[in-house]
């Protein structure tokens, strides 16, 4: 009996450190290349990183930040955050798909170069990307972004879209990452989707947003090469709610529904749209294999647009 307790007591602290894992849609994207870095070199406020801090995320996946090849505007927020408290001192983001123009007119308004003719909606390559911060290394494992949305399992995109041989899937991008946390590895699997909106009766939109939600789940089946390893945080802007507003919501209940998969906050808004009201988009769904300790939704953040910030306190077990 003694023994036991001991062994108790011995495990206990390394069960009790959760990590925090976040996701938040916040409006880190300017108007035009570089300008997202000249508003953090500047001494005045950026709207939402008062927020990121006060959340105090381990691992935070921005899905709406600008990117540029030298991680310049990353490197001046972790430095931002660093001075208000959060030290998050590894980070990795990637050319994503948004701007990244296909040379098609995309939207058959018999132009080229513009945002809707892009693998994803952008005005210039790198717009509204995606980042992960976290308070470990972190690193690339597989880089789905690539892949044309016609080879996706189970595609749906329609046999005469003007998309056909170069549109890729992932608006942005889809990464399996690895962070190296205290208590062992930790896969992250990002994700942020089309809007199923801004389209006609075709419903392209719609059907592109299906086939993003569903991809991790393609993988978790191992029809995309080596099923992802757990333990495993699946998170990011679906832009698709279970129940309101448009879109095929088959698609996000099958990934709420995964027998791999918990939901630790279940039918709470994460978004409130001027014109149609609160909806959930993102997600931080943890697989089962991890504890989850706490969860949360942050409040809105003036000026930092319509998304609140989602966190999970997770803690992994040996």
């Amino acid at each position: 009996m003694t023994l036991i307790l001991i062994l108790l007591l011995t495990a206990w602290p390394a069960l009790a450190e959760p990590l925090r894992v976040a996701t938040w849609a916040g409006d880190f994207s300017r108007k035009g290349p570089g300008l997202l870095l000249r508003d953090l070199l500047n001494e005045d406020p950026v709207p939402g990183l008062d927020a990121v801090a006060q959340a105090a995320p381990d691992v935070l996946l921005l899905t709406d930040v600008d990117y540029d090849a030298g991680l310049a505007a990353l490197g001046q927020m972790l430095v931002r955050l660093k001075a208000q408290g959060l030290d998050l001192p590894h980070a990795f983001a990637a050319r994503p798909n948004t701007g990244m123009q296909t040379g098609l007119d995309l939207d058959g308004d018999r132009r080229l170069g513009e945002p809707r003719d892009a693998q994803g909606y952008g005005w210039f390559s790198g717009q509204g990307g995606q980042a992960v911060l976290s308070r470990w290394p972190v690193k690339l494992v597989v880089d789905h972004s690539a892949l044309l949305w016609e080879d996706a399992p189970d595609s749906a995109m329609a046999a005469d879209d003007p998309g056909q041989g170069v549109q890729r899937l992932s608006t942005s991008a889809h990464w399996a990452l690895r962070v190296e946390t205290p208590g062992g590895p930790l896969t992250l699997l990002t994700v942020s989707a089309t809007p199923p909106v801004f389209d006609g009766p075709e419903d392209r939109n719609g059907r592109r947003n299906r086939d993003e939600v569903l991809l991790w789940l393609h993988a978790l089946g191992g029809r995309l090469g080596p099923v992802p390893e757990a333990p495993l945080v699946l998170l990011g802007n679906l832009n698709l709610d279970p129940e309101r507003g448009e879109g095929i919501h088959q698609a996000v209940e099958a990934v709420l529904t995964h027998p791999g998969l918990q939901d630790p906050l279940p039918g709470l808004p994460t978004v409130a749209w001027e014109r149609v009201g609160e909806m959930r988009v993102s997600y931080v769904l943890p697989s089962h294999d991890l504890t989850v300790v706490n969860a949360g939704i942050s409040p809105p953040v003036p000026d930092a647009g319509p998304h609140r910030l989602v966190w999970v306190d997770l803690v992994l077990a040996d």
